[in-house]
């Protein structure tokens, strides 16, 4: 009676603990996907940026990338400010000057935008002070090149100065840089999205990225730096993948064959939030036959926005008219 009394105990208790335990808290087995392909299509001179979501298989939106120059950070606590990378922006702080007063660009330190996406590398940097609950301006005046269109021609030379952020709204002013008309811009975040954008242009905000949750890859040209012979670094405008800046991970495997590569392997890897993780380093450029060809032998992990790792590789470059700017890209959830 002793031993049945305390077999009643434990499994009454047993039942007891397991009661405890939600539904919710064990995790759902998911089926692995199919190998999907896709084609993006940023066209022959790269001019659309095309933002990609894995788990639909579907482009979630896209736009010329010439639309807008700078982008605002959304966080609640940013205040990044960064360029538009794809037309190989540039910036020089030219420090207390007079704002609105014709400049040019001799003996300006022309910085870029790192293309890891490190928020404490950006080319404008630290345009502030903090005064109570607001940031307000350093007076330093920034002097930014907008860069280049898809043809190659200048977009011209603007100078600005960042005002103030107060709840939430950057507040900023803006003239060419030979001088002239003097505008006044503000920003007010969107907590959706990583960054707003501004266009000198139109004196406009460029709602450009959709919902940070609603995408994984941004396919675009992009500012990075590569290296001569000797070591010398110098920037470059190339066309590849960018990550979500919002928890999106990525690494590379050559070891594995794509047909090869499991849930199994995910545990032994080094992830990269890097901006550039995926970069543009999967096709390379034949001085011989005058094209691009892909790399077959390296494949990407991805932990996507939705929590899902994929595994992706590069099978094509040219659309069916022979056009480069079509990646085509195949893919799988793991």
């Amino acid at each position: 009676m002793i031993r049945s009394g305390r077999f009643f105990l434990i499994l009454f208790t047993a039942t007891l603990l397991q009661s405890c335990f939600k539904k919710d808290d064990m995790i759902t087995p998911h089926p692995r996907g199919d190998v999907k392909t896709d084609t993006i299509r940023m066209t022959e001179n790269y001019l659309y940026q095309v933002y990609y979501d894995l788990e639909s298989g579907k482009v979630v939106s896209s736009n010329e990338k010439s639309t807008a120059d700078l982008g605002f950070e959304c966080k609640p606590d940013g205040w990044h400010v960064i360029l538009n990378t794809s037309d190989f922006m540039k910036v020089a702080d030219m420090g207390q000057v007079l704002f609105g007063a014709p400049y040019d660009t001799t003996g300006l330190k022309m910085r870029f935008d790192k293309s890891n996406g490190d928020p404490d590398s950006t080319a404008i940097g630290t345009w502030f002070t903090t005064i109570g609950a607001d940031t307000v301006s350093n007076e330093h005046v920034y002097a930014v090149n907008r860069g280049l269109d898809v043809s190659g021609n200048p977009l011209g030379l603007y100078q600005v100065i960042f005002d103030s952020l107060k709840k939430g709204t950057y507040y900023f002013r803006y003239a060419k840089l030979q001088g002239g008309t003097v505008s006044h811009g503000s920003v007010t975040k969107d907590p959706s999205v990583n960054y707003l954008f501004f266009s000198f242009q139109s004196g406009t905000v460029k709602h450009l990225e959709p919902s940070k949750s609603s995408y994984d890859l941004l396919f675009t040209q992009y500012t990075t730096m590569l290296f001569t012979d000797q070591g010398i670094a110098y920037p470059y405008l190339v066309t590849g993948v960018l990550l979500n800046r919002d928890h999106v991970e990525a690494v590379s495997d050559t070891t594995h064959a794509f047909s090869a590569i499991t849930f199994d392997l995910v545990s032994s890897l080094i992830f990269s939030n890097n901006l550039d993780a995926i970069g543009y380093n999967w096709k390379y450029y034949s001085f011989t036959t005058g094209a691009y060809t892909i790399r077959p032998n390296l494949v990407y992990i991805i932990h996507g926005i939705k929590g899902y790792y994929y595994k992706l590789r590069f099978i094509g470059f040219y659309d069916k008219a022979g056009r480069k700017g079509y990646p085509v890209i195949e893919y799988q959830r793991l």
